[in-house]
Formats: C-alpha cells, structure tokens, sequence
C-alpha cells in the first residue's frame, strides 16, 4: 500500500553544493547523495539535517581525489540546499546549512561512502557570542534585542507577546541559552490581558527563529488534515493519507502525580518584609485559563489531586534590580519597596505545569513527503474506531489537533516521507469531521 502511494514516489534534490572555506571554490553533490533527512524540533533551538553521500570513479572524473580530500571539507563548509516533494512544496535554506561533522566514512578503491551532518549558522554564531548587558522591561522585547543585536542573525525573528516584565544581567551566557530561560519566565498576552497561565517555545524552524507562547500554538487553526484508514484510498475532505502511526506515550500517572503535574504547593518567601505565603495548585484550577487541543482537559480521577504530590519553595526577588540606572535604581526601590521583580506567584508553578501537560499525549505518524509541515504548526489527525464489525467511524478521542513537536523529512532517489511527533494535552475533538473513514 505504502509503495503504491503516488506521494511517496522520489523527491527533487534541487540543489546541493557545497562551498569551500578558502577560495570559494564549489562542488555539487546532488549526483551523489543517496539520502537526506532534514529536522526541526520546537526543543530545539536550531534546526539540523544530514546527507549520505556516494562517491564513485566516473562522478569523480577518473582518479581524482573524493569531496572530502580534494574540496577539502573539514567543517563549517556552507551548503546551499533546495529539496522539493512529489507535490512541489519546497525546502529552501537561502542563508545555507554548515557541515558540523563528517563520520561514518567507508572508503574504498572504486567509491568513497560518508555522512555529512549540517547545523543552521545559529548554531556557531550562538557559540561565539555572550549575553553581557543589563536588560529591563517586556520579556519579549528583549529577546528580539538579544537575537537581532547579540546574536546578530539575519534570520526572520517571530515572537508572541508577552505580558509580563523581567530585569536582568546577561551574565555571559550565551543568546540560546538566555532566550530558552526567559522562554519558561513568560507569559502570553492577549488583548491586553494575561491570557492564563505561562509557558514559552524558543526553537528554529525554515523560517526563522521563533518565540511563541504554547498557548498561542495550540490555539491556531489546523494547517493539514489526515487520515489513518485500513483501504489506502484518499478520503474526500482530507490532503493525505497516515501510512503508519503509533503511540509512544499516553497518560503516565506515576510520572505525573511524582513531578507534580496534577497537584503541588509552592511556599513563597519574602524575607524582605520577613512573611511567606502558601499557594495550592491543582490542574482543576487552570481548566477554564488554559487554551488545550482537544475538548477534555485531563479528567483524573479526584482522589489523586485532592492533595499536593510536589513541593516548591521559591525566594522572592524584592528589591533586586529595579529598573533605572545608578541613583535612578535607588528611587525606584524607594517609591515602592515591596515590588518583585518577577511575579513568581502568577507564573512558576503554572508555567511548569504547562510543559508537563503538553507531552500527555505523544503519537508519531508517517506520512507521504509533504514539506509544508513545521515545527509548531497544527494538522488534524482521525484514527479508526475499534470495533468488533467492519468500521467506518473515526475514533473521537484520539482523533484532533495535534501540535507538531518534531518533524524529519526524508528523501531519497526512490521515495520521500514526512516522519512528524506529535503532541497535545487533552483528549477528544473539538474541530473536525468525525465522519466516516
């Protein structure tokens, strides 16, 4: 069924060359790479991608040396890459992939075989460059300063607003690093108001470096729609069809109940004003805030939330690094002494909730290569109803949005596939068909 499917059929390797680090010297390898795979990931603060390479006699002219001797390639070569899919959504990576590393090499006196893995430019810039600055005000302001000026990429720079503020020391950390903390410290806005609890992605796709609240992701509309079904026929209302899926993890009462995910209590000090405060915290509470992909958000029995499985203690930021400068800073202390400096209680602890619930529900499909597909973006899944008589029903709590966590696209000079895992942290649907398969 699955080599039978038309969209599985070869991809096109546009463009593949690779470009020497003195002399500009390049080479195309489009004749001689056998498989390359392409990935993004929404934990990933940079996208990443790898090439199979096949060398012979006749593509090398004779008894001249191979690629990685003669060009030479010894890493941080630029690699300009253009991949199509059977339907012509493109991959193209204008600014170019760098050669990381080589490995896996088996030469050979009629052929050479190795592995090329590729990094975006972030990555080495972000190694070579350090947070130093003191930073006030909106979160998500400056991190756009931070990867524009810090990082100084020429990438397209997407970031969800933020609500709240946070004043803070670069402390020669490096901008991936800083951008993923600040990420777990914010909270998304909307209209003008904190739209339920915190909780931020900071990861790379094709299009640039992103910001995005994962409220805000889950709440966007599906871009695809798909269909796992026992015929291989395409189902009016559908763009494809799933050849394979499984699911890698459902719920896991144990992990969640020991790392608080249903329940905890936070103790919050402040030994400013020498007081501390207890706060309770249990999923019931953030149920009407939280903006979830499917219609039930995790209905757990109450005998295991009635009481806290985890507990936090958190000391107060009162009166470290008010906004201003020198005499500036002392004047702002004074108009109001008590002023925290990051709102631990209406963040932390809901915050850290919001990334545990988002992976409840990991499931991996493969579909036909389609290259439209992202990390971050939302598609619709429906899977069989199981029953006893011949089916043709869609199964109404698996099936739904689902968040696309990571993505491999695969091509190779036969065939190309889209490898997606997908998350989401509720059950049922709450858009969708429900039809018949």
């Amino acid at each position: 069924m699955v080599l039978n499917n038309p969209q599985t059929g070869p991809g096109n390797l546009k463009k593949f060359t690779i470009t020497s680090n003195k002399g500009g010297r390049q080479i195309d390898l489009s004749n001689g790479v056998v498989e390359y795979r392409y990935y993004e990931n929404v934990l990933s603060n940079y996208i990443t991608s790898s090439a199979v390479v096949v060398e012979t006699g006749e593509q090398l002219e004779g008894s001249a040396p191979s690629t990685l001797d003669s060009l030479p390639i010894r890493g941080g070569e630029k690699t300009d890459i253009i991949i199509e899919d059977v339907i012509g959504n493109e991959i193209k990576i204008d600014r170019g992939m760098y050669v990381n590393r080589v490995k896996n090499g088996i030469p050979d006196t009629t052929k050479d075989v190795y592995q090329l893995d590729f990094v975006s430019q972030e990555y080495f810039l972000n190694e070579q460059t350090r947070v130093t600055k003191r930073y006030e005000g909106n979160i998500g302001t400056n991190v756009g300063v931070i990867l524009a000026d810090v990082l100084g990429t020429e990438e397209l720079i997407d970031i969800d607003d933020t609500s709240n503020t946070y004043n803070f020391m670069g402390n020669t950390r490096s901008p991936f690093y800083t951008c993923t903390w600040l990420a777990s410290k914010s909270i998304p806005t909307s209209s003008g108001q904190n739209s339920g609890p915190g909780g931020f992605l900071f990861f790379q796709t094709r299009d640039g470096l992103c910001f995005k609240s994962i409220d805000g992701l889950f709440s966007k509309e599906p871009i695809k729609k798909f269909l796992y079904n026992d015929t291989g026929k395409l189902v009016a209302g559908y763009d494809a069809n799933i050849l394979s899926y499984n699911i890698e993890s459902d719920i896991d009462m144990t992990r969640n109940i020991s790392i608080g995910a249903y329940s905890n209590n936070t103790v919050y000090f402040d030994f400013v004003g020498m007081i501390h405060k207890k706060i309770d915290y249990n999923i019931d509470t953030a149920k009407d805030s939280v903006k979830t992909a499917g219609r039930d958000y995790i209905n757990v029995n109450e005998k295991f939330i009635k009481s806290p499985t985890r507990y936090f203690t958190y000391l107060k930021d009162i009166g470290v690094n008010p906004n201003g400068t020198g005499n500036e800073q002392l004047d702002t202390w004074k108009s109001d002494n008590t002023k925290q400096n990051f709102d631990s209680e209406q963040a932390l602890v809901q915050t850290i909730m919001r990334y545990n619930q988002m992976f409840t529900v990991q499931t991996h499909i493969m579909i036909a290569g389609d290259f439209s597909i992202k990390a971050g973006d939302i598609i619709e899944c429906d899977f069989p109803q199981l029953e006893t008589k011949l089916n043709k029903e869609t199964n109404q709590q698996s099936g739904g949005k689902y968040m696309v966590a990571s993505v491999c696209h695969r091509v190779t000079p036969r065939e190309t596939y889209t490898s997606l895992g997908l998350v989401r942290d509720s059950f049922g649907k709450t858009t969708g068909f429900g039809g018949a398969i």
